[in-house]
């Protein structure tokens, strides 16, 4: 059997081939053609790389290829297709689509969650909570602690030298823990009967609780001082002063200078005396006191920066003073005024510069305390007792922290994805099974008609390979040419043989 006249002048080569042998006639080898067609924008000039570095590359650039064929060979449709529930027996594709219907709904809802606990977290949201202080005091060889002292003398110097000793104790007042994992209708029925059984044994599902951060004095301040209203006995200054040291921005623990409960100092003495104790606070990121004109605006007196700000703004947008123009532009009435220096109008990125003026230190706590030394005290000593609303980091942040860095966390999610791409799978064989039933079913019903639609379908896809597709093809799939067979036929062509490995290739190896 002849070939056909039209395939005897096909040239039987791959176009690869075509264009690496164009390349080759230019001067260009396999490999600068890879390297200027991938990595650079234009020819490589100049540029001789060594035999280990081309061969790094050629291996680097394999290594991303087959990762990429990986990735592109694994479905991701996890949607069965349509029809499939006309070729099964039961519910089986509709309850799948309720799963997938929930699974959806669940997403968004995590989703929608996780971006609201985000934001919450990055708004650095402060909670204010009660640090309680204890200042006490203990003496000792004071003149009425001494038991050798002689009444009947003139002199009563006991020789001893009197002191006392001061304690500043701090501690947060106590508050109840927050449950991550509140259900009210699990523990509605726990009420309702507390010794049922679990279902097929299972454990009940334990609330996770946020543990509490353990917050000590020295955390909340960065300097304290002592000053006393009198000199001691040989004129000396007793202040006391402490001062935070400054912490690595990674520190994980904390020297033990800057993490105590308490803080204690000795100075001699044997009378009554005042002091203040000065407590300089130490916030991330820092309040400051506001101006009478500032604290009207926001009706606030201690504001943050970014606070300040924002409350400026609501102001404007609440009192309708923003230009139409530019939004960022507004209006000033009488208040604004005063804050930015009498001008008529008041340019939003320009407020830093003028709040600065209004904002100032905030000055340091302030407790006052006498010292006594007296017997009639220290017979039954009472501690002083202050309350002071400090700030602490919301929960949170800290129990969203340790969940993402959980390594169950990391576990679920690799055991969800290797179940999605399981699923997908699965679905993949669905589809496939389907064009199988289709096929066979279509080919059952009336087989001459199909057999003649198919024979075309297969020619015209024929045509497009080989590269003789017209306008109509595939109409007349009757003819020799088409069902021969052999090396000597169009299927064993060179060319075809290419092109149906790049069409089908990957199909093949999965």
């Amino acid at each position: 059997m002849q070939p056909h006249p039209q395939y005897r002048g096909m040239p039987q080569r791959s176009p690869h081939a075509a264009v690496a042998q164009s390349n080759q006639r230019r001067g260009i080898d396999n490999v600068s053609f890879v390297l200027t067609g991938i990595g650079c924008l234009g020819p490589m000039v100049g540029v001789h790389p060594i035999p280990s570095q081309m061969q790094a590359q050629q291996q680097a650039q394999s290594r991303a290829s087959d990762r990429a064929k990986i990735r592109s060979q694994k479905p991701t449709d996890r949607n069965i297709p349509e029809g499939v529930e006309d070729c099964i027996i039961g519910d089986g594709v509709q309850r799948y689509r309720d799963l997938r219907e929930i699974e959806r709904r669940l997403d968004s809802t995590m989703m929608r969650k996780r971006l609201d606990l985000q934001d919450s977290v990055n708004r650095n949201v402060k909670r204010y909570r009660t640090l309680r202080v204890w200042i006490s005091n203990t003496v000792e060889d004071q003149p009425w602690q001494a038991d050798s002292l002689d009444v009947d003398t003139f002199d009563f110097s006991t020789n001893l030298d009197s002191s006392f000793r001061v304690k500043i104790e701090g501690k947060l007042l106590d508050e109840p823990a927050e449950d991550l994992d509140s259900d009210d209708s699990d523990s509605e029925d726990e009420a309702a009967d507390p010794d049922a059984m679990d279902e097929d044994g299972k454990e009940k599902k334990k609330k996770t609780v946020i543990p509490p951060k353990e917050y000590k004095l020295s955390h909340f301040f960065k300097a304290m001082t002592v000053d006393f209203d009198r000199k001691g006995r040989d004129g000396t200054d007793q202040s006391v002063e402490w001062k935070k040291p400054a912490l690595p921005a990674n520190a994980k623990d904390l020297p033990n200078a800057a993490d105590f409960d308490q803080l204690e100092f000795k100075r001699g003495g044997d009378e009554n005396m005042n002091i203040t104790i000065n407590l300089t606070r130490d916030e991330t990121p820092e309040r400051f006191k506001l101006s009478p004109v500032l604290s009207q605006i926001l009706d606030t007196i201690e504001a943050t920066r970014s606070e300040v700000i924002m409350g400026i703004w609501e102001y404007v947008k609440a009192n309708g003073l923003q230009e139409d123009d530019d939004k960022r532009s507004f209006t000033c009435d009488d208040a604004l005024r005063t804050l930015i220096g009498g001008r008529e109008k008041g340019y939003i990125p320009y407020l830093t510069e003028h709040i600065l003026a209004h904002m100032t230190t905030l000055p340091p706590v302030k407790l006052q305390y006498t010292i006594r030394t007296d017997k009639a005290f220290h017979e039954d000593p009472r501690p002083t007792i202050y309350d002071i609303q400090v700030q602490v980091d919301d929960p949170l942040r800290a129990a969203l922290i340790s969940y993402l860095g959980n390594d169950s966390y990391t576990q679920n999610l690799i055991e969800i994805g290797r179940l999605n791409e399981h699923a997908a799978v699965l679905v993949q064989k669905i589809s496939n099974s389907k064009s199988k039933h289709a096929f066979y079913d279509a080919l059952s019903k009336n087989p001459t008609s199909f057999i003649a639609k198919w024979l075309s379908s297969q020619k015209r896809d024929l045509e497009v390979i080989s590269g003789r597709a017209t306008r109509g093809g595939g109409e007349d799939a009757s003819g020799d040419e088409w069902r021969r067979g052999g090396k000597d036929g169009i299927w064993g062509s060179t060319n075809v043989k290419e092109s149906v490995d790049l069409i089908v290739g990957q199909k093949a190896r999965m």
